[in-house]
């Protein structure tokens, strides 16, 4: 049983890699997008719309592990950081259904401000990146909370 538990950690560690690195490739992308045009732009967005499926089906995994490492753990549902854990997440995804798809369609738009876009986009990885980080700030300090 201990072996299945690190199993299940090293996944969950791998995808909560898998989730938070690549945001970081996306600072240039953006800074990019202010003046690319035509097929630069598109792939420039294909790039970003992938970071973000990428991320996306991490999280998939890393709920799933999360999941297992609660069943097969020390740990318990009504675990304090665990559950502000699990509120910081659900805060999360509502943000990525709504932070990256409709700003990326806007730059299809004919005259699209891609200052202001890119702008928007800019926020929008630095809080999902800020919401990932005080999960994972969780996780490792298991801090008491009440």
């Amino acid at each position: 049983m201990e072996l299945l538990y690190k199993v299940f950690l090293y996944i969950h560690i791998l995808s909560v890699i898998a989730s938070i690195g690549p945001f970081f490739i996306l600072f240039p992308i953006v800074k990019k997008l202010r003046t690319a045009d035509g097929a630069e732009m598109d792939a420039h967005l294909a790039t970003f719309r992938f970071i973000v499926w990428l991320a996306k089906h991490a999280g998939h995994v890393l709920v799933g592990s999360g999941i297992l490492l609660v069943i097969f753990g020390p740990w318990t549902w009504d675990t304090p950081w665990l559950l502000a854990t699990l509120f910081i997440l659900f805060c999360s995804l509502f943000f990525l259904a709504r932070a990256f798809s409709p700003t990326l369609r806007k730059f299809n738009e004919e005259e699209p401000d891609k200052y202001m876009l890119a702008d928007k986009l800019k926020k929008a990885v630095w809080i999902y990146i800020i919401l990932l980080l005080i999960m994972l700030w969780f996780m490792v300090v298991k801090p008491y909370l009440w």
